[in-house]
């Protein structure tokens, strides 16, 4: 029988695991597989972690992972997927957004020979400008990645263990999952759902985290940028030598009306000025993800593990 494990992202979610728990176990038992549950601690400040030991307490099939510090969730999946001894895995996150019911159909496409099954978000139960903001960055994304992402993909996900494994291999430090699920290829599908609202607390995301995300993956996966700065280069260039050709010969043709004054000096030394600050603002991002690749940090911190798993194969070293 095959088995799969649960992958859960819990970042303030004490309130939403145990329903998180009882839904996956109602999902679970509908379709013929062995199963686990994997909930990775990504240092919650609330009672994450004793709700976790409860809950691995009363059933024998919860793994629970706690690690040091809050690492981002793309550190809690890795953290669960080096757990995992599953033949496939889902990832999720542990507020309950993403259905634990939509399994049984990442399940039967799996069982079709697709070896990635993702959830596309055809709607959000968000503000509209958050939706239209959502929407448009999977749009850019798409434009500007070198690799096929699909839209409105999130992390919610099946996995099979060759997809696991080739992750596994994958050495980056600054990790973005959904990204790297479409960079090592294989057969994939997706699945339509409406992603829910947080039923539990707070959201932690913000307006500014949001946008911190889109360039996050936008730099992770895309040259575009880099390309961008040579053409809008070679264009200026090219309006200055114009600029300077039309000058000189207007000077000369008309010399008594030429224009006096600072002004569009000023204006010239400041659009080039703003220009040179874009240049430096995207060269620092390429730089800044280059310094956190060469520190070669861990992936992240384990503090402690309620039970180990029933098998353990060897993996990578993080």
């Amino acid at each position: 029988m095959k088995k799969i494990s649960a992958v859960i992202a819990c970042y303030q979610d004490e309130l939403a695991i145990p329903h998180m728990h009882r839904r996956l176990t109602d999902t679970f038992k509908k379709i013929p597989v062995d199963y686990e549950m994997i909930f990775v601690n990504d240092g919650s400040p609330d009672n994450t972690e004793r709700v976790l030991a409860e809950l691995v307490e009363k059933d024998d099939r919860v793994i629970a992972v706690n690690h040091s510090r809050n690492f981002s969730s793309q550190m809690a999946f890795t953290s669960g997927l080096a757990v995992c001894t599953s033949d496939a895995a889902i990832l999720m996150d542990g507020d309950l957004q993403d259905p634990p019911e939509l399994i049984p159909q990442f399940f039967e496409q799996w069982l079709q020979g697709y070896d990635v099954v993702y959830g596309i978000r055809v709607r959000r139960d968000e503000s509209p400008l958050l939706q239209v903001c959502y929407k448009l960055f999977y749009r850019i994304f798409k434009l500007m990645s070198y690799v096929a992402v699909p839209l409105d993909a999130g992390d919610f996900s099946l996995l099979d263990r060759k997809v696991i494994n080739e992750l596994h291999r994958l050495p980056e430090r600054d990790r973005f999952i959904r990204g790297l699920r479409a960079w090592v290829g294989f057969k994939q599908t997706g699945v339509p759902y409406v992603r829910l609202k947080r039923l539990f607390g707070t959201s932690t995301n913000s307006l500014w985290k949001n946008f911190r995300w889109a360039i996050k993956g936008i730099f992770s996966f895309s040259d575009v940028p880099l390309q961008m700065i040579t053409q809008f280069s070679l264009l200026v260039f090219i309006l200055s030598v114009i600029g300077i050709v039309y000058q000189i010969f207007y000077k000369l043709l008309h010399p008594a009306s030429t224009a006096n004054g600072i002004t569009t000096v000023l204006i010239v030394v400041l659009f080039l000025g703003s220009v040179q600050l874009l240049v430096l603002s995207i060269l620092g991002e390429y730089l800044g993800k280059i310094f956190e690749e060469v520190k070669q940090r861990p992936h992240f911190i384990v503090k402690s593990m309620f039970r180990q798993p029933q098998q353990k194969k060897s993996q990578p070293k993080r």
